[in-house]
């Protein structure tokens, strides 16, 4: 237990310190060689790449439509009404994001407008690994059926038998993606930021993934020739932010489920009452044994805290420092907090609200910034496969009205041409011109 009082500034910076992210230069190299050997090789370093890390003999990328319907159709009826129910969820809130154009008069005879068209092609990245995220799926493929992409390009790596499991093939069905390919890390990232035979350059690619596929995107997003990426990653957190009177065993259960996700996540409870940090570790021993991924997650509580304030407000502040991911509010009168509070990717209001409603089902997106990201970036919503562009047209009045103040901008900045481009236009219609 840390007893937040009593630590120094430079002790209170180390107690919310992130586990380090393995990001060492050989990473770096090995990324950038992957990059470089798929803009050269094309499908054949990424078929190559698929033998050598996911031990799948490919002769080719693309997963039919015939086959992911074939996939899909293995679902059993109860996993297919969840997944019903959480799509229809996730809809609904993508849609209520929909933006509005705006069309405004500035200045008489000047109009300026703000249009948002939605992005041509998105490339949306699945993990594989220990189990598969049809959750992610659908947070990804969502917003970008919503937004109305004209391209929506899934890669995710197979299994040794060339599939993919047949609940990301109908999470894929239900958000109208067609365009799949069976190949994942780096290499997908390279394929669908630089375009390879079968694989069609996109826009922007979304998605997590491991150390391997962070650093890709993070390569591809700096280059010329590469794709835009959603947002920074890191390992992924949560902090419960509670008082004496939360249920210790809905706490131990928030922070586990983030544990298990894996062994680099974090997971940290910020309470002002002892007897619920020791209840709640308490409960987490308790727990912790029973869990199918129990490697995983204790190897995620080595990096837990348990960090003790004198009050919540002070609570509040440690959050606020901490800027995390998810935040899980179980407190009396939980939701007056949110005024105080300003930084989390996604907050969970009381003690019927844990990450798992996000994480699957309640609406929002589960794609959210990390590592502190959250005090400068968002969570992944609508407008992030979208992008707005602005329009203005002046007639003969506007210029008239306009004109002259341009001029003394341009002149006053020694832009010569700028001031040029308006007195050209000024004095035709000093002649009478203004057709």
């Amino acid at each position: 237990m840390i007893n937040w009082s009593s630590l120094t500034p430079a002790g209170q910076t180390e107690a919310l310190a992130r586990p380090v992210m393995k990001n060492s230069d050989s990473l770096r190299v090995t990324v950038a060689d992957i990059l470089a050997a798929i803009r050269q090789q094309g499908d054949a370093a990424v078929l190559e790449y698929t033998r050598k890390f996911d031990r799948a003999s490919l002769n080719s990328l693309p997963l039919s439509v015939a086959k992911r319907d074939e996939l899909a159709a293995r679902v059993s009826a109860d996993v297919k009404d969840a997944l019903l129910v959480a799509f229809n969820n996730v809809k609904q809130f993508h849609e209520a994001q929909k933006p509005q154009d705006i069309t405004l008069t500035t200045t008489p005879g000047v109009v300026c407008e703000q249009r948002f068209t939605a992005l041509d092609a998105v490339g949306l990245y699945i993990p594989g690994g220990s189990a598969p995220l049809p959750s992610t799926v659908m947070m990804l493929g969502v917003p970008a059926l919503v937004a109305g992409c004209e391209r929506k390009v899934l890669c995710t790596p197979p299994n040794q038998a060339g599939e993919i499991a047949p609940e990301i093939a109908l999470a894929a069905l239900l958000c109208g993606i067609e365009e799949i390919y069976l190949c994942g890390g780096a290499q997908a990232i390279a394929a669908m930021a630089f375009g390879t035979e079968s694989i069609a350059k996109v826009d922007k690619i979304f998605g997590p993934g491991n150390s391997f596929v962070t650093e890709a995107k993070q390569q591809v997003s700096q280059r010329a020739d590469g794709a835009a990426i959603d947002m920074p990653a890191g390992p992924s957190e949560v902090l419960v932010l509670a008082d004496g009177n939360a249920n210790a065993a809905f706490v131990a259960s928030d922070l586990l489920s983030q544990a298990e996700h894996g062994p680099d996540s974090q997971a940290i409870l910020v309470s002002d009452s002892e007897a619920l940090i020791e209840a709640t570790k308490a409960q987490v021993e308790a727990q912790l044994a029973k869990l199918s991924r129990n490697s995983i997650a204790s190897q995620a509580m080595e990096n837990a805290r348990y960090i003790l304030t004198g009050n919540i407000s002070e609570a509040v502040q440690v959050s606020n420092a901490y800027a995390p991911e998810h935040l899980i509010v179980q407190t009396d009168n939980a939701r007056e907090l949110l005024a105080d509070i300003k930084y989390a990717g996604s907050i969970f209001v009381g003690q019927w609200s844990p990450e798992s409603a996000g994480d699957y089902a309640s609406g929002t997106n589960h794609v959210l910034p990390t590592y502190g990201y959250a005090r400068n970036y968002s969570s992944l919503g609508l407008l992030d496969f979208m992008r707005r562009f602005t329009v203005q047209e002046l007639s003969a009045d506007g210029m008239r009205n306009l004109g002259p103040a341009i001029m003394k901008l341009a002149s006053a900045e020694g832009l010569d041409a700028h001031e040029q481009a308006v007195a050209l236009r000024m004095a035709e219609l000093e002649k009478g011109n203004d057709q």
